[in-house]
């Protein structure tokens, strides 16, 4: 898609020339990449862990902030005033996330004299707050869900509130956003338990503890409003979004425009969100969050309003042409919006699928490591955008949020975006760290999905029936013969065949992919420094025969081959990353291989009581107690990664051995607990 951005050249009465970017990943390169073409100066700033990032590079100023824990440096405000103050910074763009909803720090930059590239610090106030920012909507005659809210609520009172609400409800932290410390809770007897868990959450994720009760609506659809108002008065809106395939109220897959509202609807529900912002006397870009019912679409309730840049912002760029952060940057000047709400037109369909480094097949954990090899779609050409923050050699840990990038697409309609979103998730290979790249195509092949049957639960009700594909033929052939060196001659013929009496024997390697053993053997017919040809059979662990075919093998660069079986072919990167690992990627997935024969083995009666980390993290609470009987299932350590809460459970009925304590960090597969049972007479 190419369509031209709007133009809002005017005379400036504030001049910003240099904006520094108080924050990292995807939206820092974004940001950086809108200032470039603005002929703005940018300023990243970064931690020791992203010393190296891409955002460092792209800018034209860098600052160390400190270590790499947030607290000790996005997140710290007087060293990122005192980065923008000493490098001379006009303005400061706070992309999203860390300190971009935090009054202190936008009234810190106005102390400063510094412009904040956002709203005014009072309205982020108001609207950060979920339980005063009903209030102000409601005034202005914005439906909200009906429910409690107001400061300093108890747990009793809550209790003692919910029946009336009525059941199903759902717990809200009034501070934060993205879905950490909420919880819907369908039964009375469940809801304690759920209001201590979500304090806990709310106050680690965002210092603030208190709480709200709002009634969950049946089939809920997350639509949300892209505002934009100056600070002249003007406020219009750049239509709606559609956020309703979402995990544990996480964002996964968004849309623009959404399916469900008719034209009549959607004047409706963007005028509600212009009256929204208008309640707080908001300036900038922000988008109001509305549940609709999906079985009463004409009827919407607000939620909350984000007062940034949301991640989902590209689908509303890409279906209007106009480009946020360079208007975020012209109301920051003081500049009036050249915007008329008659000159938003939407065009076509935009779907975005966003990266995350978790594995969708083991409920969804953080991974980690070092991306190996990237490679993002090239046969889309302008109908395929990406915002990323990774590159090879980017290093994935534990200090922040998983999301690794996003990947977007436009279609002259709604089918047509989901297909290329689709093609290009397909032609995207990321190596070295475990993706929900398979699980994003896998939600967009769903029938309810294609046919726009929406609602916030759709995506946790498709996880039960999700597992991770089993390794194609053609992805184990890659993983067997992908990494043979085709210009010598002994690692085709003398390292894996054998000769007996002139007679050569197939190369036969055991491969482990998702706990199950593949033999691949391969009678070589032919082979140059260019290609190779075999009779390859497949079989599993079970001797039963998977595959059996013709295959045809050509290198195509470093970690790159041609894979064809029975004339099918397809590109596959394969890079050996230890001893005993490779990794396989292709359209049809990406794939861990270990070589069965090197594989050690274990003692599964030793391990059978072990509770292990299964990602590197921090432990926040231990409700198990050292030396005292569990049950099978019982809770003995929670560990927090990448902002989300796992529990580790007892795998078995004995007495328990705790290893860690609260505020520990550790590793992954490290040893929290023991469970010892014991032998029955």
């Amino acid at each position: 898609m190419t369509t031209a951005l709007v133009s809002t050249a005017t005379a400036s009465p504030r001049t910003i020339r240099s904006v520094l970017v108080a924050n990292r990943g995807e939206i820092a390169c974004r940001v950086i990449d809108t200032l470039r073409t603005m002929g703005i100066r940018s300023v990243a700033v970064y931690s020791d862990a992203d010393a190296h990032a891409p955002h460092v590079r792209a800018a034209d100023i860098a600052v160390r902030l400190g270590p790499a824990p947030a607290a000790q440096s996005y997140l710290d405000i007087a060293k990122v005033v005192e980065a923008a103050r000493a490098t001379g910074a006009d303005a400061v763009h706070p992309g999203y996330g860390f300190l971009s909803e935090n009054q202190e720090f936008a009234a810190a930059l106005a102390a400063a004299d510094i412009a904040f590239i956002g709203p005014p610090a009072q309205a982020i106030a108001t609207m950060g707050d979920k339980i005063t920012a009903r209030a102000a909507v409601t005034e202005r005659g914005v439906p909200v869900v009906p429910g409690l809210s107001r400061p300093g609520l108890t747990d009793e009172e809550l209790i003692a509130a919910a029946p009336g609400i009525g059941f199903p409800v759902l717990i809200k932290p009034s501070a934060g956003g993205g879905g950490k410390g909420m919880h819907r809770v369908d039964d009375p007897a469940e809801l304690p338990a759920a209001l201590i868990t979500a304090r806990r959450e709310a106050a680690s994720a965002f210092g603030d503890d208190a709480l709200f009760l709002e009634h969950f609506v049946l089939t809920p659809r997350h639509i949300e409003v892209q505002v934009l108002a100056d600070e002249h008065g003007n406020v219009i809106h750049l239509g709606e979004r559609e956020c309703s395939l979402q995990r544990r109220h996480q964002k996964v897959i968004e849309e623009a425009p959404s399916a469900l509202l008719t034209p009549e609807t959607r004047a409706r529900i963007g005028a509600a969100a212009c009256d929204a912002a208008r309640s707080v006397g908001y300036t900038g870009a922000g988008t109001v969050e509305f549940i609709v019912s999906a079985s009463a679409p004409d009827d919407f309730y607000f939620m909350e309003m984000n007062t940034r840049l949301q991640v989902e912002h590209p689908v509303t760029e890409m279906v209007t042409g106009v480009d946020l952060v360079e208007q975020q940057v012209r109301v920051a000047r003081g500049e009036v919006l050249t915007i008329a709400q008659d000159d938003v037109v939407l065009t076509g369909h935009a779907v975005e699928a966003r990266i995350y480094a978790e594995d969708p097949a083991q409920g969804f954990l953080p991974t980690g490591g070092a991306v190996r090899t990237l490679r993002w779609p090239t046969g889309l050409a302008s109908h395929v955008r990406i915002d990323s923050g990774i590159d090879e050699g980017s290093v994935i840990g534990s200090d922040y949020d998983p999301m690794l990038a996003k990947i977007i697409c436009h279609g002259a309609d709604r089918t047509e975006a989901l297909d290329r979103l689709d093609e290009a998730l397909a032609d995207t290979a990321l190596v070295g760290v475990g993706t929900n790249i398979d699980f994003c195509r896998y939600v967009l092949g769903q029938p309810r999905v294609r046919a726009g049957e929406l609602d916030t639960e759709l995506l946790d009700r498709l996880v039960v029936d999700y597992a991770a594909p089993t390794p194609t033929p053609a992805a184990l052939v890659a993983g067997a013969l992908g990494t043979l060196d085709l210009g010598d001659a002994d690692d085709v013929w003398t390292s894996a065949v054998a000769f007996r009496i002139g007679v050569p024997s197939p190369i036969v390697t055991r491969l482990v992919c998702d706990g199950r053993t593949y033999r691949v053997s391969a009678l070589v017919t032919d082979s140059d420094t260019r290609t190779l040809h075999a009779e390859v059979t497949i079989t599993g662990d079970d001797d039963a025969e998977v595959w059996q075919g013709t295959v045809y093998l050509r290198p195509r660069g470093e970690h790159a081959v041609t894979v064809r079986c029975n004339g099918i072919g397809a590109r596959w990167v394969v890079q050996q990353t230890s001893s005993t690992a490779r990794w396989v990627s292709g359209e049809d997935g990406t794939w861990v291989m270990q070589l069965a024969h090197t594989l050690a083995d274990t003692d599964d009666a030793e391990a059978a009581g072990d509770v292990r980390s299964p990602m590197p993290g921090t432990v926040v609470a231990v409700p198990g107690v050292d030396g005292t009987a569990v049950a099978a299932g019982d809770p003995l350590v929670v560990v927090e990664a990448m902002k989300m809460e796992h529990t580790l459970r007892a795998p078995a009925a004995g007495v328990a051995s705790i290893a860690v304590k609260v505020g520990q960090k550790v590793d992954a597969q490290q040893m929290l607990a023991q469970v010892v049972v014991e032998n029955e007479a």
